[in-house]
């Protein structure tokens, strides 16, 4: 599977994108992590020459809500158990992350990494473990065997089936795992992804939240999930620059040892990251958070 990955779209480079692909259209889009706002897609419209269709996967998932009533309550309590397993997660984080840097100010040697593999295993189990729990909602619910949620998949696979791309905006991360899961796209795909924002990370294997800027000061990195796995063995991280200290060079050490080997991938305004058949070989000129905490652009001189 192709994946093109950009960076934000506040100055668009879709419409250069899909004409350097000679894509002819149509294109199906995913606006879903816009949540209610899915609808005004007017300028995604204009930048793929009106040649687009949108899936249109929030209001199916609100659909699914209002006419299936029991998948409606065993989702609201399968975000009740996920929420209390992210809960303990992130109080185990904190203390293991703060022991790392404690560390980290007194020495660079085997205790440090040790620590940093606790806080490997730990984003590790708590993955498993979302999986696990996820896993066993679908085997139980069976949504393709539901009359109102296998009439949407068969819609959206009928789109997608025509499409000559797929393309996912940003938005709400978790919406947009939510409803891609539901609706079953990984499945369906059969045509180039291109893809920006949280719509990247969806795509990914694992996703990673973030966030150092905010109005309580810099919070731990925590692994939300598993995206669509389209793309593997990386971290997409949009809007790096405003929202990581990436001056902060110890920091970000442990950030990119933490999720080692996988690539901790900047996505920047005007960044393009061509990826195919789920590789993690990364092009050249990827920005990469490296495990010694700067930033590099992949194949610079050292």
């Amino acid at each position: 599977m192709r994946a093109i990955l950009l960076g934000p779209q506040r100055r668009p480079t879709l419409e250069a994108v899909v004409r350097s692909l000679g894509l002819p259209g149509p294109f199906a889009t995913v606006t879903a992590g816009w949540q209610e706002r899915e609808p005004d897609d007017g300028e995604m419209r204009a930048l793929l020459g009106g040649r687009s269709v949108g899936l249109e996967l929030y209001r199916r998932w609100l659909d699914v809500q209002e006419r299936d009533p029991e998948y409606s309550a065993a989702s609201r309590a399968l975000a009740d158990v996920l929420a209390e397993l992210a809960d303990l997660y992130l109080l185990r984080l904190d203390y293991a992350l703060q022991a790392v840097y404690a560390l980290q100010r007194r020495t660079s040697g085997s205790a440090l990494a040790e620590a940093v593999a606790g806080v490997r295993s730990l984003d590790d189990l708590h993955l498993a473990q979302v999986n696990e729990v996820r896993g066993e909602f679908f085997d139980r619910l069976r949504p393709h065997e539901r009359p109102v949620i296998a009439s949407h998949r068969s819609a959206v696979a009928g789109l997608l089936d025509s499409a000559a791309a797929l393309v996912v905006a940003g938005g709400h991360v978790g919406i947009l795992a939510e409803v891609l899961h539901l609706f079953n796209v990984a499945a369906l795909l059969r045509s180039p992804v291109i893809a920006w924002s949280a719509g990247a990370m969806a795509l990914a294997d694992r996703i990673v939240l973030f966030g150092d800027r905010s109005a309580h000061g810099p919070g731990h990195p925590e692994v939300y999930g598993s995206g669509l796995s389209v793309v593997r063995d990386v971290v997409l991280l949009p809007h790096a620059k405003a929202r990581l200290l990436l001056d902060d060079v110890p920091r970000m050490a442990v950030f990119a040892q933490r999720f080692a080997p996988a690539s901790c991938v900047l996505l920047e305004t005007g960044t393009r990251v061509e990826l195919s058949d789920g590789s993690a070989g990364l092009p050249a000129g990827a920005r990469v958070l490296g495990e010694d905490g700067h930033v590099t652009s992949l194949g610079e001189a050292a």
